[in-house]
């Protein structure tokens, strides 16, 4: 496949953030005091191996989100798809939006170990499957066999929707108490990026080695299905077993009962229509942002599609990891309620550098001009990650003990309506006012989530042995 052909595709978004970006559910803190043991103190040789399987985990969650989504897109461009069909593609994201739906089936039955290692197998076979029929596709009539695979990519969505529910759920077990969670939120935004880099650079060189296509994207899918697979094989062998197997299973009127209670009980939160309205509203300035920012770069700026590649593949990808391990430590040291104004404030005041970038407009071909724009975009993408940061543990905050898989895939669901509201409509707004007031609308529209601080609850770990309170501040 052709340079341009790539470049073409990543001209939409190089590097998309996930639906979540993260994890899902945990206990609240009156339950991890309630209920747990006081913990062991942590060894340096078991903080590595958390951090390792932690890494693990999310590069497993994070690469077959980008070979459905990216290396689907890339594959029907390159396949001659027509654009209709191609903008289907963008369908494919859904069942990370919905799959709370059925996230409280991991907790009902087996152990979120046994489902991550089954999900990350059928995930791996699936996408082998996808290469061989890749493989077999007619150039000169492909049609009715994209068809198929495309049905086989939808296939695979559901699978990996359902692998991240287990992978969230899993942390949880894992790894017990709001801070020591917080601590390693830096890990999963690591190995999640990692496998964004992997897929977008490795796997998406591997579909342009030879001038044969099907060859290209056999090999491009059967390096990603195989690297799942290894995956799976080792979390089989080496993740911990937090969780106790269980011996009975619940009945067809159980199950449903159960699936009722974990929905109603999630309503059942202290103040949860501005719960609610805080985790719709918290990143929507960012949001607005991101939605446009590779047409302002390219359209705007006249940064070129191989300038934009470098931009979110080194300077984006670094500066993520970096701002996401830098809010985790941040709450993991402070605590929730003594972090969140500042990462907050960091967060949304930096789209300022964009409205300036929108008002001076540095030209990209001489190199204080690039300069300049690779240092805004790497600070908004730094100040972007300790927003993430917050959001996360937040969500974590807001699950209950009893279903932690089931209540974080609902928080993370409506975590990412707005994202693609508007990332749908944000291109007409755009070209109706603008860049400049569209970054200026971007800020005005984050200042809501700042007012709800002041009154949506907030929780967090005891300190030494002091009460924890049920909510607010």
């Amino acid at each position: 496949m052709s340079k341009k052909t790539v470049d073409g595709a990543l001209e939409a978004e190089v590097f998309p953030a996930p639906p979540e970006e993260l994890p899902v559910g945990v206990q609240p803190a009156e339950a991890v005091v309630a209920a747990e043991p006081a913990s062991e103190p942590v060894t340096w040789g078991k903080a590595f191996w958390t951090a390792l399987w932690v890494n693990t985990t999310y590069f497993a969650e994070g690469l077959p989100l980008i070979i459905t989504l990216r290396l689907g897109t890339v594959f029907f461009t390159d396949i001659g798809a027509s654009l209709t069909s191609i903008g289907y593609v963008n369908f494919l994201g859904l069942p990370w939006n919905i799959k709370f739906l059925w996230a409280p089936l991991l907790d009902i039955f087996g152990t979120k170990r046994r489902w991550l290692v089954t999900l990350q197998t059928i995930v791996g076979l699936v996408i082998l499957g996808v290469a061989w029929a890749a493989y077999r596709v007619p150039m000169e009539n492909p049609h009715g066999h994209l068809t198929g695979i495309a049905l086989t990519l939808v296939l695979l969505a559901f699978v990996a929707a359902t692998n991240d529910i287990a992978i969230d759920a899993y942390y949880m077990e894992g790894i017990r108490g709001i801070r020591e969670q917080a601590a390693y939120t830096g890990h999963k935004a690591m190995g999640y990026r990692i496998a964004v880099i992997a897929g977008v650079t490795g796997l998406l060189g591997l579909s342009a080695v030879s001038p044969d296509k099907h060859l290209d994207w056999a090999l491009a899918f059967g390096v990603g299905g195989a690297t799942m697979l290894v995956l799976a094989l080792f979390h089989a062998i080496a993740l911990p077993r937090p969780e106790t197997a269980r011996v009975s299973r619940p009945d067809v009127r159980g199950t449903f009962a159960t699936f009722g209670r974990a929905f109603w009980s999630y309503l059942q939160q202290d103040k949860i229509a501005i719960v609610l309205l805080f985790i719709l509203t918290y990143k929507i300035g960012d949001e607005i942002l991101f939605s446009m920012n590779s047409a302002f770069l390219m359209r705007e700026l006249g940064v070129t599609k191989g300038q934009l590649s470098w931009l979110a593949g080194v300077v984006g990808a670094g500066t993520t990891i970096a701002g996401a391990m830098a809010g985790s430590y941040w709450i993991k040291r402070k605590g929730l309620k003594k972090a969140i104004w500042p990462l907050t404030i960091l967060m949304n005041f930096n789209i300022w550098a964009y409205v300036w970038l929108a008002w001076s407009k540095p030209n990209p071909a001489t190199p204080n001009g690039f300069a300049l724009i690779a240092f805004v975009h790497g600070y908004e993408m730094l100040a972007a990650a300790l927003g993430n940061a917050v959001l996360l543990v937040y969500l974590l905050t807001t699950c209950k003990a009893e279903f932690k898989a089931a209540h974080y895939a609902i928080g993370s669901a409506i975590m990412s309506i707005p994202s693609r509201v508007v990332g749908g409509f944000g291109g007409a707004i755009a070209a109706h006012i603008g860049f400049l007031n569209f970054f200026i609308l971007g800020f005005l529209v984050s200042l809501p989530s700042m007012l709800l601080l002041f009154v949506v609850p907030l929780k967090d770990d005891p300190q030494r042995g002091g009460a924890v309170p049920a909510a607010g501040h």
